[in-house]
């Protein structure tokens, strides 16, 4: 396994940081894994036992027991605290019938953060992040309360999710006025196939020095190399229950039509491909896996050995490259004049 740091935080982190939104299988939650506490305890273990250092949950995955089945893998499994980096999330609805059960005013955070220690029978969470942007509660008083759950030692840092880049920006920009604890990474979608992070958000973060965590870094399954363009998969996926995240469909089967040879070539699974370009992209700091089974999760944990070749890796930018968009091709041609510096003869 090898470690990345987090942005600019010195803390580092594997590379591959296991997801728990397979963990617990409460409502919604359920399509997306349903795994109980001895199952989900096994995908820690073997985990941990391959070098993942970092483990990623939310209060709303199954409206905390995600939490629970974490905390208690970590503690039944007896895994050193101080080799472990533990993130969390809030933002989402905990309770519908309670009016304030969400979002991100100083009595929901603060309230989710005890809730959410106390689930994971933790005395501190290592990242939490905001899941989302809450259009009403303004931003100086969510970073704020932040700050003050930093300094109160109950989080170390702070991050945020699915964020517009000037969201992103204006936050930092208050926190640096105020001298608060500013975000120190993203926790966005990103893959082979959808690449709108390159837009806006990816160079934003490079600008700001922020750690990027990768979720669904196969687009939900799609670029697993299972499912066929007629929409037929294997039985059971979670793609065939929920059709999520949105990706541009033409382009993904292109990207898996190009990553099946490399992968022959390399003798790995067309999973291993898409993750391993993932990880050859900067700034990532981590890519999320979100394994229902230890097969999968093995397989996910072989990406950290396969490296791509330079070939392999601008034949799949090609295949998969944006389309261009104003103001993106505009700022190009402006920078072009700048890319080479002037002769004077």
């Amino acid at each position: 396994m090898r470690y990345r740091l987090l942005g600019r935080t010195g803390l580092y982190v594997s590379e591959l940081c296991l997801g728990t939104m397979t963990f617990g299988g409460q409502g919604f939650w359920k399509v997306m894994g349903g795994l109980g506490q001895d199952d989900a305890t096994a995908l820690v273990k073997q985990a941990f036992d391959a070098g993942v250092n970092f483990i990623d949950t939310a209060n709303v995955y199954s409206l905390g027991e995600s939490e629970t089945i974490t905390g208690q893998a970590i503690k039944s499994l007896g895994l050193p605290r101080d080799e472990l980096v533990v993130a969390t999330k809030a933002t989402g609805v905990m309770n519908e019938a309670a009016i304030n059960a969400q979002g991100q005013s100083r009595y929901h955070l603060m309230n989710q953060v005890d809730a959410s220690l106390k689930r994971l029978q933790l005395d501190h969470i290592d990242l939490y992040q905001l899941h989302g942007f809450d259009p009403l509660t303004p931003l100086d008083e969510v970073l704020s309360t932040l700050n003050d759950l930093v300094r109160s030692g109950k989080v170390r840092y702070i991050g945020l999710c699915n964020m517009a880049a000037w969201q992103i920006m204006k936050g930092l920009a208050i926190s640096e006025k105020k001298h608060w604890a500013r975000f120190e990474s993203v926790q966005a979608y990103y893959t082979v196939a959808g690449r709108d992070l390159e837009r806006e958000v990816l160079p934003l973060i490079k600008d700001q020095q922020l750690g990027l965590m990768v979720w669904s870094p196969l687009a939900g399954g799609l670029l697993s190399g299972k499912f066929s363009p007629d929409g037929s998969g294997p039985a059971g996926a979670r793609r065939a229950n929920f059709d999520f995240p949105v990706v541009d469909r033409p382009r993904a089967f292109r990207v898996v039509d190009a990553m099946r040879p490399i992968a022959q070539r390399h003798q790995v699974s067309v999973a291993q491909v898409a993750l391993a370009w993932l990880l050859s992209r900067l700034p990532v700091s981590t890519v999320i896996m979100g394994a229902r089974s230890l097969e999968q999760l093995d397989d996910n944990l072989g990406t950290s050995k396969l490296a791509l070749s330079a070939e392999e890796l601008t034949a799949l930018d090609e295949v998969s490259a944006l389309p261009p968009e104003y103001p993106g091709w505009m700022l190009a041609r402006q920078g072009q004049s700048r890319a080479t510096p002037p002769v004077r003869v």
